[in-house]
């Protein structure tokens, strides 16, 4: 079968733009059929005309890049969906609001409403046909699991497992097999992926693959992800790459501080209505506090109460020991698992920010004793503390409630060390789709008081079982 890899990301452009091409049609036509007469300027010339629909166009662009909508192949069939929904709401919100400003009125939305109607029916009929055909060019990669740990490569292979549509462990080699027996299995896959294995094997496995070509999916660790973010320079002839210790800047700080008060005053303003409800709904079921305060760590380990709206039963945790939420947790109420799903119990945090003690965006604020657990194992995790916490971040994103503390830290570390405004900018956007994403807010296993998952001594079948167990009910 002819390998079309290499024209893979000019596909996916062309699909992706005939995608824009098709939504704008549909945007122009209700622009020259309805709203262009209704300007207060009483005719648009040609070039007008032109730069409204190249307008949307744009921010129709901007919204679906932003949320992964033309990631056809990299996130799955209901993501990208979901994407490119939330993309055309968002940006027929702003064309309305554009329209009614050149218009000096609020102009009828109901044409834009059909619109959109028409451009989800259309987007979804496109995106089925795209992505059943890049599917079928595109098979998933035949791979090889490079391992060292049973623990950590078995949390990995149920990871990828979830996208077997993009991913395929076939097999599955430890690293201590040496790299003539690895050299041996590999010429049979398409790509490697290098787990979590000590940095000196790990090295020269990246360099075996970089020598002969081989694809390799390398699970960072904390180390390059600091260096990630570290500046590249020149000493004479010696390259460095510079690692500078601290965190933001003053100018960062402040654009920061900045933006938290910016938007927290007016979200504030905006969803007291949404608060006043979800208190007297809190009230009315069973008489108990509508706020429930605690005590979390923020930046340089000070800790401040954080507010949130209650979602458990008075007295969760009565017995004295900090736990996280638990899947179908018996201590949440009726009303806590809907504010809960839709994060609307997070909102008094808002208070938070406007003091100071947070940021709309960094890493989750956890509770001292919880940290306290997390870095007897690991004390890597005080790193999380260098910025302010966050409302959300790329934990929150990219990850869920019961996301391995390990992970979490990469990913908010990765977020410190690479820190800009319009990575905030971003994150913040991003959130309002984790909002609407099933499985963000899922609770830690049964049995456990925090997000780390305990390691068994006995496994009870090997990695490499656990592979072909896996690819045998693919094949059934």
């Amino acid at each position: 079968m002819k390998n079309y890899d290499p024209y893979k990301r000019t596909i996916l452009f062309f699909a992706s733009v005939i995608n824009i091409i098709l939504m704008t049609a549909l945007f122009a036509y209700a622009w020259y059929h309805h709203y262009a007469d209704t300007m207060y300027v009483y005719q648009f010339y040609r070039r007008g005309h032109y730069a409204i629909i190249a307008l949307y166009a744009v921010i129709l662009f901007f919204f679906s890049n932003m949320y992964g909508g033309l990631r056809i192949g990299q996130l799955r069939r209901i993501e990208v969906m979901l994407s490119q929904y939330l993309s055309l709401l968002l940006s027929n919100i702003v064309m309305y609001v554009i329209i009614s400003l050149l218009a000096f009125r609020f102009v009828s939305p109901v044409v834009l409403l059909l619109m959109m109607l028409a451009e989800m029916v259309l987007t979804t009929v496109w995106n089925v046909i795209t992505i059943h055909i890049y599917n079928r060019i595109f098979q998933p990669w035949k791979i090889l699991l490079i391992y060292e740990g049973e623990h950590s490569a078995m949390d990995l292979v149920n990871k990828v497992e979830t996208r077997r549509d993009k991913y395929a462990i076939y097999d599955a080699i430890n690293i201590d097999a040496g790299m003539d027996a690895i050299a041996e299995r590999i010429q049979y896959f398409q790509a490697v992926i290098i787990g979590d294995i000590s940095a000196v094997k790990r090295n020269d496995m990246l360099k075996y693959c970089y020598a002969n070509h081989i694809r390799a999916y390398v699970v960072p660790k904390l180390s390059d992800i600091i260096l990630m973010g570290g500046d590249r320079i020149h000493i004479f002839d010696t390259p460095f790459v510079l690692s500078k210790g601290y965190t933001l800047s003053f100018d960062q700080r402040l654009m920061k501080r900045t933006m938290d008060l910016v938007l927290a005053v007016p979200t504030l303003v905006l969803t007291s209505w949404i608060m006043l409800l979800t208190a007297v709904a809190i009230k009315l079921t069973d008489g108990g506090p509508v706020l429930y305060r605690q005590i979390r760590c923020t930046e340089g380990n000070k800790e401040f109460t954080i507010y949130k709206f209650r979602s458990m039963v008075v007295d969760a945790e009565k017995d004295g020991v900090a736990r996280l939420a638990e899947k179908e947790d018996a201590r949440i109420t009726l009303i806590g698992r809907f504010i809960r799903a839709t994060r609307i119990d997070e909102l008094p945090q808002l208070f938070n920010i406007i003091k100071g003690d947070m940021s709309f965006v960094g890493p989750r604020p956890e509770r001292p004793e919880i940290i306290a657990q997390y870095m007897a194992e690991m004390p890597e995790f005080q790193f999380r503390t260098r910025v302010k916490a966050g409302l959300t971040g790329y934990a929150q994103i990219y990850g869920k409630y019961n996301t391995t503390p390990y992970d979490k830290l990469k990913l908010d570390l990765f977020y410190i060390e690479n820190y800009a405004f319009w990575i905030d900018v971003k994150l913040i956007l991003m959130t309002v789709k984790t909002v609407l994403t099933k499985g963000a807010t899922d609770g830690v296993e049964d049995g456990q008081t925090t997000a780390a998952r305990e390691n068994s001594a006995a496994q009870e079948v090997s990695v490499e079982a656990l592979v072909k167990e896996r690819i045998r009910e693919q094949d059934e």
